[in-house]
């Protein structure tokens, strides 16, 4: 089928919204009508070249929406089926998906490489030329044709253009301090760099019951923004937030720091450290340029008092049974899903999206389709 997309055809460049040609889903595959997509810096890494994918590449990978079409041998999703797009997709097979880690599914390995996983194939096509969709999903167009393993169904009452955030950002700041940080009621937490992801490890660290939630972000709006999200207290730079942590915790420091800047730097690891005490975590959610080697790391106290430092992607979620999980909190009213966006685009105005988020603007800024888009 004919539909439009926004294509990035090289780094640096802005996104140009055209024709697209979507192919129709081949075994294993279904083919989605989206309500919405998030705008998430990670597509953003495609822009400057911190991530590495070939061009043209269709951005995108934070939709919901609704099944329009289903290939063979899929089981358990129909036409009519409500999902959310899980930017990993989880296979259940392999052995991390059946030792309870989907977000490191080996499916995973796919997920820049520009090719469906069920044949090898471009399933989108622009001026002629294969498209590589970010994430496997290309959530940058009104529909997409992805793999049924990257589908999770949820509930149909469930507005669709809010349960698209937890596709990528809810679930990963989410599960970055409830399942990676650990953190336990009574704990001091740190979360450094407070965008769509950040935010949301406020809103999982207060959940968790911690007792500090200290929230550090250059813009104001944004520390301001995390309080309503849980946060206790907000600093400006990590530097100036050693005095506050320190005095709030009598010397014993926080237990556990999240680091979820959009474009992370190696001075940024020791920064989230000097807040931790002995024994503490500092989680590494924020992603850098792949070709970035150097971290900034005093090995002197990161053996003597015996710190953690720990990777996480996807918030170390199970994405089939932790959507559906959130959403459920969504619907109690324990999870702020509505509050998340900023600000409404259409297709056309992704750039602008984009410079919004740059800005300091956004939360989460989200692409909302309509009939116009189809």
């Amino acid at each position: 089928m004919k539909t439009k997309g926004a294509v990035l055809w090289g780094v640096k460049e802005e996104w140009s919204v055209e024709e697209i040609e979507l192919g129709d889903p081949v075994a294993g595959e279904v083919q989605v009508q989206l309500a919405a997509s998030g705008l998430c810096h990670s597509d953003e890494h495609l822009v400057t070249g911190g991530s590495p994918i070939g061009f043209p590449a269709i951005g995108g990978h934070e939709g919901a929406g609704i099944v329009t079409k289903v290939g063979a041998g899929v089981s358990g999703l129909e036409e009519g089926d409500h999902v959310v797009l899980a930017f990993i997709p989880a296979c259940g097979q392999c052995p991390p998906c059946s030792n309870g880690h989907q977000n490191l599914c080996d499916l995973g390995a796919h997920l820049l490489g520009g090719v469906a996983i069920a044949d090898g194939t471009h399933r989108i096509t622009a001026r002629g030329q294969g498209v590589s969709p970010m994430c496997l999903l290309g959530t940058f167009a009104p529909y997409v044709t992805v793999h049924a393993s990257s589908c999770v169904k949820i509930e149909k009452d469930i507005p669709l253009d809010k349960a698209a955030l937890v596709g990528c950002g809810v679930t990963t700041g989410w599960g970055s301090s409830t399942k990676v940080a650990d953190v336990r009621p009574g704990e001091t937490v740190v979360i450094v760099g407070i965008g769509g992801v950040g935010i949301n490890a406020v809103q999982g660290a207060a959940a968790a019951g911690a007792k500090h939630v200290i929230a550090i972000d250059p813009v104001a709006w944004k520390r301001e923004q995390a309080k309503a999200f849980g946060a206790t207290h907000v600093f400006n730079t990590a530097q100036e937030a050693v005095e506050g942590v320190n005095a709030l915790t009598w010397g014993r420091m926080a237990e556990k720091a999240v680091i979820t800047v959009g474009d992370i730097k190696g001075e940024d690891v020791e920064d989230a450290m000097s807040l931790i005490g002995k024994g503490g975590r500092v989680v590494v959610t924020g992603m850098g340029n792949y070709a970035d080697m150097d971290v900034k790391l005093n090995l002197f106290a990161f053996t003597l008092l015996q710190k953690d430092l720990q990777g996480a992607i996807f918030g170390g979620a199970n994405p089939r049974s932790d959507i559906p999980w959130l959403l459920s909190m969504y619907r109690e009213g324990r999870l702020k899903l509505d509050e998340l966006v900023t600000s409404t685009y259409r297709l056309e105005d992704v750039n602008q999206g984009y410079q919004d988020m740059r800005d300091g603007k956004n939360l989460r800024g989200v692409i909302l389709y309509t009939d116009a888009d189809r």
